[in-house]
């Protein structure tokens, strides 16, 4: 927001420019103005710099909740179907906004290119399942695509991984109920946004939720809750979020052991329970908190 209201963009060319160069960014939450406005910005980075992956891991750090040792990973595929926003208004008489109209356009070759960095992605980190998650008993031809050409990428890769099937409404109430049943999920735009908060939500919130944006030359990471400008400059934020996707971009770039020992530190402190911020149920501001991680690195 302060970006559009000093030069009439959220994303100034300086910064676009920059993230040309480095390859890299890392980004704090964008407020996106609700049903007016411009247009989102995370959206627009999404399709300037073709980040078609969008890599949202879950791990248990804080313990002692519903459910223990959870340790998942949701790829989404992060430029089309109906969360990319083409759509209209269609007036009939007086009315300017009598009927609103979306489109939902998946391709093939998007589809091929998601699975594939889904399937490399399980087998690179030893991972043992992906499940496919679709909508194709209804959108049989939107989601029927993307489950057709996901199964048919999967072939290659039957003799390293498990690999399923799940319709989103069952996977969503299986989620809840028993989650260790899943290791990758593999999605489109729209479920992913959703199932990506679900599974955030088994592990203590969006608080402690990091996400990866990868395109073949260029990967934003960021936390994936939304900005909060009603707490900001108060110091009580939770920085897990955007700490661990600090880690996902060392990882991403090799730095494995700075990744390692980053995770290891917030890892320490919150089994700990003793420095933690409100969200967590604890007492800490954002300052306290971020020191106590400083000190265990």
């Amino acid at each position: 927001m302060s970006a559009f209201e000093e030069c009439g963009d959220p994303l100034p060319q300086a910064m676009l420019d920059n993230v040309r160069q480095t390859k890299l960014a890392l980004k704090a939450p964008l407020t996106t103005p609700v049903g007016k406005g411009f247009r989102s910005a995370n959206v627009r980075l999404r399709e300037e710099f073709h980040l078609f992956a969008n890599v949202r891991p879950a791990i248990t750090y804080v313990h002692g909740g519903r459910f223990e040792d959870i340790d998942l990973v949701l790829i989404r595929e992060n430029t089309e179907g109906l969360y990319v926003g083409v759509e209209h208004f269609i007036p009939i008489d007086d009315d300017p906004k009598a009927v609103a109209e979306a489109s939902g356009i998946i391709t093939r070759s998007g589809c091929r290119r998601i699975a594939e960095f889904a399937f490399n992605y399980a087998v690179r980190h030893n991972r043992k399942k992906v499940t496919i998650v679709h909508k194709a008993n209804i959108l049989k031809a939107l989601t029927g695509l993307f489950l057709e050409t996901a199964l048919e990428i999967s072939k290659a890769y039957e003799d390293k991984i498990t690999i399923e099937e799940r319709i989103v409404d069952n996977c969503a109430m299986q989620l809840v109920l028993n989650p260790s049943q899943f290791d990758v999920l593999l999605t489109t735009n729209m479920f992913g946004d959703i199932l990506s908060d679900e599974i955030a939500g088994l592990v203590g919130g969006l608080g402690l939720a990091p996400g990866g944006n990868i395109g073949k030359d260029a990967a934003i990471f960021e936390a994936v809750h939304g900005s909060a400008p009603d707490i900001a400059g108060k110091g009580i934020a939770n920085p897990t979020a955007l700490m661990l996707a600090s880690s996902m971009m060392l990882e991403h770039t090799n730095h494995h052991d700075l990744a390692n020992k980053l995770k290891k530190a917030i890892s320490t402190v919150l089994e700990k329970k003793e420095v933690m911020t409100a969200d967590l149920g604890g007492k800490a501001g954002t300052l306290e908190y971020t020191d106590e991680i400083i000190r265990h690195l």
